[in-house]
């Protein structure tokens, strides 16, 4: 009876990809659902509000359904390599509280998070863990990092992935709960914690913390914030600096970071909540071995933001390694992807880490 499900679901899944491939290769971005409708005397429009939200509650539904295909993928092509799992566990409560009266408010919000061990490994002996921390603004773990995953796991690491709260694919309510360079950062230390508190084989003493761009960002406030507990980390091309990042991009950009479930104010009119969630306001604590990535061609993260990042460090007398590639072909992506550059640039990172964590088969 349970396969007969399984394959039904299958199908179903499938058949939309099929349909799919049709259209052009993009993940599904919700739209934030701001303000109402209004008819041309600037009044309700009952009708347009109906279809916004029809329209908002199909784009919700096609993210889950895009994630659910994807765990498939993502599950299949390294099941030769790894033993993998899809967990949940809590995070801190939501920052901000529509109803603080409600029913179960306050409660600690749940995040998913998938687990990766080598199948092929000493058994007696403990493993290094990588954290690695996904990038975008409502972004999500997904079957684009299988190489980087697989490179990982050769070498004997077991890597957590966190799915922080506003990640894409897991609804509205938790779309909405995102708190950029906030609560993202508990979430993802607190997946730490829950490896070590249901894994005997993961090594305390072992435990690195990696991400690009926004993943980078998580990954320093991280690092600024429980600097005991992470033996190493890298940041390929971070968000740095939301206060220059807020001048530089566009209005909608801007309104993400402005909505009432977000911060709920502008850089201009809260300047210093957002340099609180900035790395390079923040330079000051870092205490653990760091290396910085990025490249003067990024178009996304400007170079200046990363720069302001490694002048603050410099300007600490903190120790850390860092490299500023000059036009790197791929620009944001470009030690992400599949070119020898890129490949060369990650062995570099896995030479870092490996430096601190000692895993069984480091890169050469």
């Amino acid at each position: 009876m349970r396969k007969s499900v399984v394959l039904g679901a299958l199908s179903v899944c499938l058949s939309w990809v099929s349909f799919s491939l049709a259209q052009p290769p993009q993940r599904p971005s919700p739209p934030a659902p701001e303000g109402e409708a209004k008819s041309a005397k600037g009044e309700t429009d009952p009708v347009q509000k109906r279809l916004t939200g029809f329209e908002e509650s199909l784009s919700f539904m096609e993210s889950t359904l895009v994630k659910r295909v994807d765990d498939l993928m993502l599950f299949h092509r390294l099941e030769d390599v790894a033993v993998v799992d899809k967990v949940r566990y809590t995070g801190p409560p939501p920052r901000v509280i529509k109803n603080p009266t409600g029913q179960g408010a306050g409660n600690p919000v749940i995040i998913s998070a998938y687990t990766f061990f080598p199948r092929a490994h000493p058994a007696p002996k403990k493993l290094p863990l990588i954290i690695l921390v996904h990038g975008g603004v409502h972004g999500d773990f997904n079957s684009n990092n299988v190489h980087i995953v697989r490179e990982l796991l050769q070498q004997g690491y077991a890597v957590l992935a966190p799915e922080y709260r506003g990640s894409t694919g897991y609804g509205k309510d938790f779309w909405q709960l995102i708190d950029y360079g906030g609560l993202e950062t508990e979430d993802v230390f607190a997946g730490r914690q829950w490896m070590l508190e249901n894994h005997d084989n993961i090594d305390r003493e072992r435990i690195g913390i990696m991400g690009w761009s926004h993943g980078g960002m998580i990954t320093l406030m991280n690092l600024f914030a429980h600097p005991k507990d992470y033996q190493v980390g890298y940041a390929g091309v971070p968000v740095s600096d939301l206060v220059a990042r807020m001048g530089y991009k566009d209005q909608a950009y801007r309104d993400q970071f402005s909505a009432s479930y977000h911060i709920g104010k502008t850089a201009e009119e809260d300047v210093n909540e957002y340099r609180r969630r900035s790395p390079a306001w923040n330079a000051e604590k870092l205490e653990t071995p760091l290396l910085i990535h990025t490249t003067t061609n990024d178009e996304d993260v400007n170079v200046l933001e990363v720069e302001h990042l490694i002048k603050g460090l410099k300007a600490a007398g903190k120790k850390f390694e860092h490299k500023v590639y000059q036009n790197a072909p791929g620009g944001h992506a470009f030690n992400r992807i599949d070119t020898k550059l890129a490949r060369e640039s990650r062995a570099e990172v896995y030479r870092f880490l490996g430096k601190y964590l000692n895993p069984p088969n480091p890169a050469k």
